[in-house]
C-alpha cells in the first residue's frame, strides 16, 4: 500500500518586541511580519501631533497582513494604471513590515525602505516593495508607512512641522530598539528611499536627532531639499480656504477626513515634481531640521554615513509621456520655461545637439531632470569627496517599452527589489524586463547594505558612475559632462 509523504507544517514565528509579542508567517522560506505598530494611531487628539509610542499589548499579536495605510487618494488617471497604490482601511497607519531570512538569524545588515509618492501617495503595501529577495540574500528589509499630505506635512501654527518625517524617525528608532530580535544588527542599518522617500532621507541625514540611527543611506531619484515654513504653508492655506476653515490643526481636525482628502486632491491635482504646482514639501522648521539639508550636507553633515545615490536617465517621461507633453509642447512654451528657470541658450544648444531628434517637450524634460536631480546629486557627491564615508553614484538607463516611457521615474524600483515578476511592477516594465539587470542592481544594493561597497569605484575627481542599462552594467567616467558644464556651479 502506497503511503502519502508527510506534509511539513511551518511553526508560525514569534518575536518579542518592546511593546509585545508578534506572530508572523513563513513564505517561500522567508519569515515575514506585517503591520507592526511603531507608534500610536494618529487619530483623535493625536491626529496632528508628533508620533507617540504604541500602547503595549498582552498576549500575541498577529502580524500577517499589511497594516492600515495613511489617509490618501490614489493617483489620478492615467498614472493610476502605471503606479498601483493599495489602500488598507484602519486608523493605525504608523506601522511597518519586516522580512528576515529566519526567526533565528543574528547580526544581519538591515535596509529600511521609505516609499515615495510626492508625500501624497504610496505605502509599504505596494507590491513592488516586497522584501523577500533582500531577506533571501541575507538583508533584513523593513518597510515603513508614515503620514502623508496635510496630516503629515501641512504647515500649521498649532502643530509640529514635518510630522511625516517625525514618523519616519520614530520608525528608525523602533528599528534601533527592536531589530536585533528579528535577526538584524542595529549598528548596520541602511536608510533607503525613492523620490519623496529619498528627499525624506536627505532631510534625515541633515537632522541632528537622526545621528546614529543609520550607518548608510540610499537616495534614488530624490535630492536633499526643503522649503521655508512660509513657502511650505501655501498649500495648507489653499486647502483650508477651500474648506472654509482656519488653517490650524484645531480647525482641520474637526473636518471630516473624506472632505479633507477631497480638498487636498483639488488643490494639489494637475502638477508634478517636474512641472510644479501646489504640493507638500519638507520645511526647515528650526527644530527637527535646523537648516536647508543640501547646505548642511555640503558643510559636512553626515560625513560619516556612506551614501549611494543616483537617478534615471529619463525621469521626466513618467509625467510627460502619459500627459502628452512630449508631443504637444511647442517651441514657444519651451522658450518660456527655459526663461523661467534661467537656462542659458548655450545649455539648450548642447542638449539639442546631443538629441537631434528630440521634440521640444523631450528637451524640456531632459533639462528639468538634470536641473532637479542630476546636477544637485553630482554637486553633493563632489562636496563629499574626501569625506570619512564613501559616496557612490549610479544612473539607471534601461528603457521601458510600455507607452514609450523609456528610463522613467520609478522604473528602477522593481530591479532594486528583484520583483520584476509582480503584476504591479509589470505595469511599468512590461513582461519581458531583463532579469540579468535586476540581478546586478539588486546585488549592488545588497552589497552596499552589507559593506558600504556596491561594487564600483568611490566618487572622486574622475566622477565614476555605474550605469545600469541599456546593455550590460558598466562604469562610465563623467557621463554627459558637456551638459553638466552648462549648469551652475559647473559652468565654465
Amino acid at each position: 500500500m502506497r503511503t502519502m509523504p508527510e506534509t511539513r507544517v511551518e511553526t508560525p514565528p514569534l518575536v518579542a518586541t518592546a511593546h509585545g509579542t508578534v506572530r508572523g508567517t513563513v513564505e517561500r522560506g522567508v519569515t515575514v511580519f506585517r503591520g507592526i505598530p511603531y507608534a500610536a494611531a494618529p487619530v483623535g487628539a493625536r491626529r496632528f501631533r508628533a508620533p507617540e509610542p504604541p500602547e503595549p499589548w498582552e498576549g500575541i499579536r498577529d502580524a500577517v497582513a499589511f497594516g492600515p495605510t495613511a489617509p490618501k487618494r490614489g493617483y489620478a488617471p492615467p498614472l493610476d494604471r502605471l503606479l498601483p497604490d493599495p489602500e488598507v482601511a484602519g486608523d493605525g497607519c504608523l506601522n511597518l513590515n519586516v522580512w528576515t531570512p529566519s526567526a533565528g538569524a543574528r547580526g544581519l545588515p538591515v535596509l529600511v525602505w521609505i516609499h515615495g509618492g510626492s508625500l501624497l501617495h504610496g505605502s509599504s503595501a505596494v507590491p513592488v516593495y516586497d522584501g523577500a529577495a533582500f531577506a533571501r540574500d541575507g538583508v533584513v528589509l523593513v518597510s515603513v508607512n508614515y503620514r502623508l499630505g496635510i496630516e503629515g506635512f501641512g504647515v500649521l501654527p498649532d502643530a509640529p512641522a514635518n510630522r511625516g518625517l517625525l514618523d519616519q524617525l520614530a520608525a528608525l528608532e523602533w528599528v534601533r530598539d527592536n531589530i536585533a530580535a528579528f535577526g538584524g544588527d542595529p549598528d548596520r542599518v541602511t536608510a533607503a528611499g525613492e523620490s519623496a522617500g529619498a528627499v525624506s532621507i536627505g532631510a534625515l541625514l541633515a537632522a541632528p536627532r537622526s545621528a546614529g540611527l543609520f550607518r548608510r543611506a540610499v537616495l534614488q531619484s530624490g535630492r536633499p531639499t526643503a522649503l521655508s515654513p512660509e513657502a511650505g504653508r501655501r498649500t495648507t492655506e489653499l486647502i483650508a480656504r477651500r474648506l472654509g476653515v482656519p488653517a490650524t490643526a484645531v480647525a482641520l481636525a474637526a473636518v471630516d477626513p473624506g472632505r479633507l482628502l477631497d480638498a487636498q486632491t483639488g488643490v494639489t491635482s494637475g502638477g508634478s515634481p517636474l512641472t510644479g504646482g501646489n504640493s507638500f514639501q519638507i520645511v526647515v522648521d528650526g527644530a527637527l531640521l535646523p537648516r536647508d539639508p543640501a547646505e548642511a550636507l555640503l558643510d559636512g553633515a553626515a560625513h560619516d554615513v556612506d551614501l549611494l545615490m543616483g537617478a534615471n536617465s529619463e525621469e521626466y517621461r513618467l509625467w510627460f509621456v502619459p500627459s502628452g507633453l512630449t508631443t504637444t509642447l511647442g517651441r514657444l512654451r519651451l522658450r518660456l520655461a527655459l526663461r523661467k528657470f534661467g537656462v542659458p541658450g548655450a545649455t539648450l544648444r548642447t542638449y539639442r545637439g546631443n538629441r537631434p531628434r528630440a521634440t521640444p517637450g523631450e528637451l524640456l524634460g531632459a533639462l528639468a531632470t538634470d536641473l532637479l536631480l542630476r546636477v544637485p546629486l553630482n554637486r553633493l557627491a563632489d562636496g563629499r569627496t574626501g569625506a570619512r564615508a564613501a559616496t557612490h553614484v549610479y544612473e539607471f538607463g534601461w528603457p521601458s517599452p510600455v507607452q514609450r516611457l523609456g528610463a522613467c521615474h520609478a522604473l528602477e524600483i522593481g530591479f532594486v527589489f528583484d520583483t520584476l515578476d509582480r503584476p504591479g511592477t509589470m505595469a511599468l516594465t512590461g513582461p519581458d524586463a531583463p532579469q540579468g539587470l535586476a540581478d546586478a542592481m539588486h546585488r549592488a544594493w545588497v552589497r552596499f547594505a552589507a559593506s558600504g561597497d556596491p561594487g564600483w569605484p568611490v566618487w572622486d575627481a574622475t566622477r565614476p558612475v555605474m550605469t545600469f542599462g541599456p546593455g550590460e552594467p558598466s562604469v562610465v567616467l563623467a557621463p554627459r559632462q558637456d551638459e553638466l558644464c552648462g549648469w551652475d556651479p559647473y559652468r565654465r
